[in-house]
Formats: C-alpha cells, structure tokens, sequence
C-alpha cells in the first residue's frame, strides 16, 4: 500500500510566495498562522490550504520545514516587525531623498527571527543603493536586502480594479507573469491604442494572453484583409474578418458582398 503523508500550502506574505509544508503532527485549517523555516530563516505564513493526504511519491521537491503553530507570544513578535518594517520603509523614503536616489518603495517584511529585512522598490533605472543599505544596516543591525521590481510585480503586491471591473487577476490568481507583446493584440485584431490595451501598471494587460493561441489557430485559417481571393462566386477582396464565428467577408464588384466561414 502506498504511502501517504499529510501536506498543507501556505503563504509568506513578505516573500508574496507560497511554500509547500508537511504538516504530520499538526491539523492546520484555512487562515491558520505557522512559523517556517525557509533558508534557515524564520518566517510567519497563513495556511491557504487545509492538510491533505498525498502519496509520497508525489510530493513536491520544494518542500519547506514547519516549525510550530503561532502562539500568543509568537503574536506579539509578529506585530512588533510589522510595525518596525513600516517605520523602515518611512525612514528608507526620508534617506532616498537625502541621498538623492529616486527609488519608489512599495513595501518592506521584517522576518520572524529579525535575520533579514526586505525592501521592495520600483525605478525606471539602476540604482547604486549601497550607501542607502549601510544606513540601514546601521539603524536596524540585521541584513538588509533591496530588490527592484517591475512595475507588474508591484501592481501584483499592491493590487487593484482593472478595466474590467474586477480586481487583478496578478493579484488574485496569477503566480507567473509572463510576457505580453503587441502582436497578441493584433492576433486579436483589437485597435492599438494604449489606453484601452494596458492595464492599470502602464503595460500591457495579462489577459491579452489568456486566449492568444486560440487566436493565432483560427488567424492561421482566416485570410488577411485586403487580399485578394478567388470564391466560388468569383475574385474578391477580404474587407473584414470575425474571429468568433470564424467567418470572413469578402467584397466583390458592383458592391457585392458575401460572407463565408471556414472550412472545416
């Protein structure tokens, strides 16, 4: 019989990560909080999904160590670094304009064991920071890591309505920002303008992936506007092309025009 041990997934809010966690002595719930151990750090993460039962030769590899449950105590700490890690990045703001260092902080994590304090910035260019980390290191006597991010990666942490009317899909379900070009757009034969193709972050928006490769099958069946084509009615030229009911229009002389669909 196979064997099988119980797994639950949690999620570092500092690190914006889920972790996968063996959970053998413990029934953790939705919204629990645990200590882990990532990296021989210590950091506090919300159970995000309940344990479950897996064959051990499914297990994922990137497994992380789960110390205990939160206690009261632990609770206590937990804020105290909230409330540090706010006053960081206020006091990482007032020294950036000291230094003249035009970096924009989103936001900032103190781990559990206080081994690391983590700032996340956006700039439109590098920036020689080490100064900036030696005042920091300075103040709060711990490692100090800057991570630049995209400004998708900080709609992502910050969140948001996009022009949908829904909130981010990077901020609710997307793990994997992957690249978006302009020609997922023209796949989609939708007009160029930026204001109704970028999101909220200035880039375009994820969804124009969502339903590119379907696009691109059905371009690959559909002529191109403005060619000329021979029908069974005669030689035309493609006017206009619909993507959703695979079909085309093509224009004859004498104003004739006659819709046809793609062969299946």
């Amino acid at each position: 019989m196979e064997k099988k041990e119980k797994l639950s997934v949690i999620y570092v809010d500092g690190l914006h990560t889920k972790f996968f966690v063996l959970c053998p002595e413990y029934k953790l719930f939705f919204n629990d909080l645990v200590i882990v151990n990532i990296s021989n750090c210590l950091y506090v993460g919300e159970v995000i999904l309940p344990c479950k039962e897996y064959d051990i030769n499914d297990l994922p590899c990137d497994l992380v160590e789960l110390v205990r449950l939160v206690s009261d105590d632990d609770l206590d700490v937990y804020y105290s670094n909230i409330n540090i890690s706010d006053e960081a990045i206020e006091f990482a703001r007032n020294t950036c304009k000291t230094l003249n260092l035009d970096m924009n902080f989103v936001d900032s994590y103190y781990n559990f064991d206080r081994s690391q304090l983590l700032l996340n910035y956006v700039s439109d260019k590098r920036i020689d920071f080490r100064e900036l980390a030696r005042v920091l290191a300075k103040k709060y006597r711990t490692r100090i890591e800057l991570r630049q991010i995209a400004v998708r990666d900080r709609a992502k942490l910050v969140g948001g309505i996009g022009p949908c009317g829904l909130y981010l899909c990077c901020n609710r379900f997307l793990n994997d920002l992957s690249s978006v070009s302009i020609n997922m757009a023209k796949n989609q034969n939708l007009v160029l303008t930026p204001s109704k193709l970028n999101g909220v972050c200035g880039r375009l928006m994820c969804c124009l992936a969502y339903e590119d490769s379907t696009y691109s099958l059905i371009s690959s069946k559909l002529p191109r506007i403005g060619k000329q084509i021979k029908t069974s009615d005669g030689v035309g030229i493609v006017s206009s092309i619909n993507f959703l009911d695979e079909s085309y229009i093509v224009k004859f002389n004498e104003d004739k025009i006659i819709r046809y669909e793609i062969e299946i």
